[in-house]
């Protein structure tokens, strides 16, 4: 969606938009989650560490080959039993395959791979363990029997994490529900704009937030953005979130449906909020999530115009027209499929396992920590998911998934998995 989301870690977790601007720790990080076991205590080995002989002689390599994980006995965590649950879901997986293969034939990949900076890394090889990856995951009849193929057959390639250990700090981010309206009324006062045509052409540094609309949101008609204007909102919060999680699904006033998502923005890198609250002293840094953030903001709505402004970054926005959210290599997203890392360091379209504390609705609905391995698609960018050790997980569309997402913040781990050489 071109966009990403958040960065929860020290803070907590909104979910910015894409390289665009991407995922951004809009909340601050839950505290208690950063030290949890990744696995049971039968399991707490270091075998999911980068090993210390690779890290000597890589220093530098945000990706080190490593032989696979062998899972011990009774953690299932090491395994995706999502695939062969009582209702197997190897669609979406296929799904998210077939983008990330359909990417890698186009000559923005062959271009993002040309100088890919992690030798034995090539589109080539990539496609090629995408595809072999597929035919396993249609011919297994279980986790087990996936894992020990992948032992068999592929080599990891791990990041090096924020600490060169392989620690590395996990978000998510989802693609918001909004009511919204094509023409200003009363009520929706607040827009979005597209991408200016003449944007490449603007003065550096660009314009800011507040230069382009106003401390109060509604001054973008008296300068740069006027005429742009795509869809307006009933409340100041929503075209903010919308452009922290890069994308958004919009109910119209006319009882329509239809989407928008990143074009665009305008250079800044994204400033949390969150943390400017804390910075403040009006809520605590250590505890504070999503659901705090905006209790806060409903209750003192007229600091919004204080808050947002100190936010430089902008994002413009093109209607899509119901079209899935897309990552920032132009193929739509799959909810629990996709992440979205920083791309100057990490495969485009490439296939991944990753490891982490996930939250999960209970039958009650009540959200719980599970700790999960997930094969993935990396498929997506941010603006606040820089360096090795950050990830930001695509949760889907909707309340459950935006729930989800405002609390996911946990280490883990990241693997890429390649074909051996002799494959």
């Amino acid at each position: 969606m071109k966009k990403r989301l958040a960065e929860l870690g020290k803070f907590s977790k909104f979910i910015a938009i894409g390289l665009p601007v991407v995922l951004s720790i809009f909340l601050v990080r839950m505290q208690s989650l950063a030290h949890q076991e990744l696995s049971l205590p039968e399991c707490r080995l270091k075998k999911w560490d980068i090993p210390v002989s690779s890290t000597a002689e890589n220093q530098k390599a945000p990706l080190i080959e490593r032989l696979p994980v062998t899972c011990c006995q009774g953690d299932t965590s090491c395994l995706d039993e999502l695939l062969y649950g009582e209702i197997p879901d190897k669609k979406a997986l296929l799904s998210a395959i077939a983008r990330s293969l359909q990417y890698l034939q186009t000559a923005n990949a062959a271009t993002a791979y040309q100088n890919y900076q992690v030798t034995g890394i090539t589109r080539d090889r990539v496609f090629k363990s995408l595809k072999r990856f597929r035919e396993l995951v249609l011919t297994t009849n279980s986790a087990t029997e996936l894992h020990q193929a992948i032992e068999r057959e592929f080599v990891l390639y791990q990041s090096v994490g924020k600490d060169n250990q392989g620690s590395v700090l996990f978000t998510a981010y989802y693609e918001p529900i909004y009511a919204a309206s094509r023409v200003p009324t009363p009520e929706y006062r607040y827009p979005v704009y597209r991408l200016p045509p003449d944007l490449n052409s603007w003065p550096k540094p660009h314009p800011t937030r507040e230069d382009l609309e106003g401390a109060d949101g509604l001054q973008g008609a008296k300068g740069k953005l006027r005429g742009l204007e795509l869809f307006w909102f009933r409340d100041r919060l929503e075209p903010y979130l919308a452009q922290i999680q890069g994308s958004a699904r919009l109910k119209l006033a006319d009882g329509t449906q239809t989407a928008i998502g990143y074009a665009g923005n305008n250079a800044y890198n994204y400033k949390s909020i969150g943390r400017e609250l804390a910075n403040d002293g009006k809520l605590p840094l250590q505890g504070m999530t999503m659901p705090i953030i905006l209790d806060y903001f409903q209750k003192h709505p007229q600091e919004l115009n204080i808050y947002i402004p100190r936010d430089r970054s902008f994002v413009f926005f093109q209607e899509n027209h119901g079209e899935p959210a897309q990552g920032s290599i132009n193929v739509p997203l799959t909810a629990e499929r996709s992440i979205a890392t920083d791309k100057s360091l990490m495969p485009p379209g490439a296939l991944a396992l990753i490891r982490a504390s996930i939250p999960f609705a209970n039958p009650t609905g009540k959200l719980e920590e599970r700790i999960v391995s997930r094969y993935v698609l990396d498929q997506d960018t941010g603006g606040a998911i820089k360096g090795a050790g950050r990830v930001d997980y695509f949760l889907g569309t909707g309340k459950l998934a935006g729930d989800r997402a405002g609390v996911t913040v946990s280490n883990g781990q990241l693997f890429y998995l390649l074909l051996k050489s002799k494959n």
